[in-house]
């Protein structure tokens, strides 16, 4: 996984102005620094946006409990944005395991700004094992 610090395997982050920092068991962090493209006519950054991060981040907190051979997936994801994020603000992403079944996961997700809370995101991921040979 180290191998995908940076744009997580999808060059969409990095030009989004993010980054994959760090991970660990059930965990992952990021930094991000919105770039203009991220943002409404308003100039704050779009909540879609931020999901697409966040979803991101939980991602690759998952990744990072899967045996070999395990893929995962999203099933749905709820996303609650609290405070405004502008383009060029210094923002770090977290994602957290809070629960890992056989087939289902658990995940929630902060983006925060200055240790302020901006957008809170939950989601439910499927684990796929791998199949049986024969």
């Amino acid at each position: 996984m180290d191998r995908w610090l940076g744009d997580g395997g999808m060059p969409l982050i990095g030009q989004l102005g993010a980054a994959l920092t760090a991970y660990g068991e059930g965990w992952a962090t990021a930094e991000w620094h919105p770039t203009p493209i991220c943002c409404n006519p308003g100039g704050t950054v779009q909540a879609g946006v931020q999901s697409v991060l966040l979803d991101a981040v939980m991602n690759f907190a998952l990744l990072a409990t899967l045996e070999p051979g395990e893929r995962c997936a999203t099933l749905e994801m709820k996303v609650s944005t609290m405070r405004p994020a502008r383009a060029g603000d210094e923002l770090t992403l977290r994602g957290e395991v809070l629960r890992r079944g056989r087939r289902v996961a658990y995940l929630q997700a902060f983006l925060r700004h200055g240790g302020e809370n901006v957008t809170h995101a939950t989601g439910t991921f499927a684990v796929f094992r791998p199949e049986a040979a024969g």
